[in-house]
C-alpha cells in the first residue's frame, strides 16, 4: 500500500508523513524532493505552480510508487490538492493507493508558515494552495489541531 499523506503547504505533511512511516515500518518520501529545479525557483519565487508545472513531477512520483509498492509500501507526502492530481498519483497503481488528507484552517495554516524557516514554498502561496485546494471525498481525515502522536494514532486507527 502506498499511503499519501495531503494538504495544503504548512499543515504537517513531512512531519506526519515520516511519523506514520516509522510506525507502519514503511519507507518514506517527500514530494518535495521530486520537483523539478524550475518548481522550485517558481515557488521559491512565491509564483504558484499551474497544472502544467505539476503534471510531468505527479507522473514521476506516480512511475516511482510502482517501485515503492514491489518493495513493501511506502507513505509519500504530497499536497495532492486537485482532485485531477490524486488520478495522476494513482494512475499507476489505483487501489493500492490511500490517501490521508491533513486537514486545517487557514489561520492555524498560515501560524505555521511563518515560524517555518528554510522551506522554499513561499507563505504567501497558501492562499492560492488553498483556492486550488479540492477536498478529497475519500481520503481518511485528520485533523491538524491534534498532536502530531495524536494525528497518527487516528490514522493508523483508519487504516486498520
Amino acid at each position: 500500500m502506498i499511503y499519501i499523506v495531503m494538504g495544503v503547504s504548512g499543515c504537517g505533511k513531512s512531519s506526519i508523513g515520516q511519523l506514520l512511516a516509522d510506525k507502519l515500518d514503511l519507507a518514506f518520501y517527500d514530494g518535495d524532493d521530486f520537483h523539478p529545479q524550475s518548481n522550485v525557483e517558481k515557488m521559491s519565487s512565491g509564483i504558484a505552480l499551474n497544472d502544467q508545472d505539476r503534471k510531468p513531477w505527479l507522473e514521476a512520483m506516480a512511475q516511482h510508487m510502482l517501485n515503492w509498492q514491489q518493495q513493501g509500501g511506502a507513505v509519500l507526502a504530497c499536497s495532492a490538492l486537485k482532485q485531477s492530481y490524486r488520478d495522476i498519483l494513482q494512475s499507476t497503481l489505483g487501489e493500492q493507493v490511500k490517501f490521508v488528507y491533513l486537514k486545517g484552517s487557514k489561520a492555524l495554516i498560515g501560524e505555521r508558515l511563518a515560524a517555518r524557516q528554510g522551506h522554499f514554498m513561499a507563505a504567501s502561496l497558501l492562499d492560492s494552495q488553498f483556492n486550488t485546494l479540492e477536498a478529497p471525498e475519500d481520503a481518511i481525515i485528520a485533523p491538524i489541531e491534534l498532536t502530531p502522536e495524536q494525528i497518527v494514532n487516528q490514522i493508523l486507527k483508519s487504516i486498520k
